[in-house]
């Protein structure tokens, strides 16, 4: 097996007394487009920022190409970062902008012009090079942003939430240029996002952050459909969680048992864990047309329409403490103030030790 392109080994840091970093470790594979998925304060940002040498871990190591770079200032380490902002200079043409990298590396004004044209062509934008940025649209002024950081021909291309400013139509036109552009020229992109769309719009590999730890990472089908911890399962897209106790655990399967009822599941955990039953939207059937698993009853408190489908939101009758959340077919009749059957098939029911 290849030794990773990036190898962040038990990686922690301190501002002061507070810890955003608590004993990280994670690796890149060459060619791969990772997304840091996370909440405000979760520590992402700050990883990145490490990877691209403007932070020094407090402890830990990073490595890039196998070289340690932990201690490595930002221009001498084989990384680029895109920022939200574009940072882009007014006063400067597009191809003097995409070309700026390789002017500080000492690069003759020909063979800059030629790269930064290439560059340019590269995301789309091949007649722009004469232009001034405040010519170009906020997703063509991205696009600049991303031929300047590419054109140096880094070996992982670093984007700190570089999508967040530009409205939702364009955002997600920009996710498929992102991804057409990483396939391209098969650079590691390592991209920050708090969006989980973008996450599993963009990612071949997503992890997800919370509290400055990884509490899950790997293809974003599997993190969706089989999240590792509670907080995944939420922050992934959207859970059902219904909280248990294993009352028995006999060959391989274990009774989880809750306030609507006992169920048998696949799982090795001992009697008395406490664990936590999750439920995507899709897998919650509404009405008559039963899953396997009955779930009791609910009463609708909100119906959001939201195009393809409406979100359903509910209370257990049994459990006012509990709260569903479904996705209905847009011609669904049912409305707020309903109280109708709720079940899943069992295969849909993902078991979760309890925890943080």
């Amino acid at each position: 097996m290849s030794a990773p392109l990036v190898d962040i080994s038990s990686v922690s840091h301190r501002f002061g007394q507070h810890t955003v970093l608590k004993n990280v470790s994670l690796t890149i594979e060459p060619g791969s487009y990772t997304i840091l998925l996370g909440p405000s304060g979760s520590g992402k940002t700050t990883l990145l920022s490490i990877l691209g040498g403007f932070v020094t871990p407090s402890e830990g190591k990073v490595l890039i190409r196998g070289e340690d770079c932990t201690a490595v200032p930002p221009a001498k380490r084989p990384t680029t970062t895109v920022f939200q902002d574009y940072a882009l200079f007014p006063h400067m043409s597009v191809g003097s902008n995409v070309g700026f990298g390789l002017r500080m590396r000492g690069v003759d004004g020909a063979t800059r012009a030629a790269r930064a044209r290439e560059a340019l062509a590269l995301v789309g934008l091949a007649t722009a090079f004469d232009k001034k940025p405040h010519q170009l649209s906020g997703g063509q002024r991205q696009r600049v942003a991303l031929a300047r950081a590419l054109v140096v021909e880094p070996a992982v291309l670093l984007l700190d939430e570089p999508l967040g400013a530009l409205d939702l139509k364009l955002r997600r036109q920009m996710q498929d240029e992102l991804k057409a552009i990483q396939k391209r020229v098969g650079t590691a992109f390592i991209h920050v996002t708090h969006d989980q769309e973008e996450a599993m719009a963009l990612a071949d590999h997503c992890v997800v952050m919370n509290d400055g730890r990884i509490e899950d990472e790997g293809p974003p089908e599997r993190v969706y459909a089989r999240p590792a911890t509670r907080f995944s399962a939420t922050f992934m897209g959207e859970s059902t969680l219904i909280s248990g106790t294993v009352t028995e655990a006999k060959s391989g399967k274990i009774t989880v048992t809750t306030k609507l009822g006992s169920l048998s599941q696949p799982g090795t955990l001992p009697a008395g864990s406490t664990v936590a039953l999750a439920i995507r939207p899709e897998h919650l059937v509404l009405g008559a047309a039963a899953g396997a698993v009955a779930l009791g009853m609910v009463k609708v408190s909100d119906v959001v329409f939201q195009g393809s489908f409406k979100r359903v939101l509910g209370t257990s009758t049994t459990d006012p403490a509990l709260h569903f959340i479904a996705k209905v077919a847009a011609a669904s009749a049912v409305q707020p103030g309903d109280v109708v059957a709720v079940s899943c098939d069992a295969g849909d029911i993902i078991l979760l030790a309890d925890q943080t």
